[in-house]
């Protein structure tokens, strides 16, 4: 695909308004109009991305969740080791605060 990514960011800036525009005129989230524009917002955005890619070699730091509750369960076990990283940086922050308390002690006694 060789979509101009200037094309492809003014139709997801439109499918960001049309889906703002949804939204608030949604009365439930069984919303047939909603769900059209969240359809075509999630499409305009893969586009972005995409056409971003192609010209650029970037991608944009976001993903788009499709609402599958089977996907969600499988895409919450690739976040489980960021869960162990910060119970690490929680220690780690314990002992940081106890060694931060000692250069305090000494810069108030530089100050005297």
């Amino acid at each position: 695909m060789n979509t101009d990514p200037r094309t492809a960011l003014a139709a997801l800036i439109n499918a960001l308004e049309r889906h703002y525009e949804a939204s608030a005129a949604s009365r439930g989230d069984d919303d047939p109009a909603l769900d059209a524009a969240t359809e075509q917002l999630t499409t305009a955005f893969d586009a972005y991305d995409d056409a971003l890619f192609e010209a650029y070699d970037v991608a944009t730091p976001l993903i788009v969740f499709d609402g599958d509750d089977e996907d969600d369960e499988e895409d919450d076990d690739e976040f489980d080791d960021f869960d162990d990283l910060d119970d690490e940086d929680d220690d780690l922050d314990d002992d940081e605060l106890e060694d931060d308390d000692d250069f305090d002690d000494e810069d108030d006694d530089d100050q005297r």
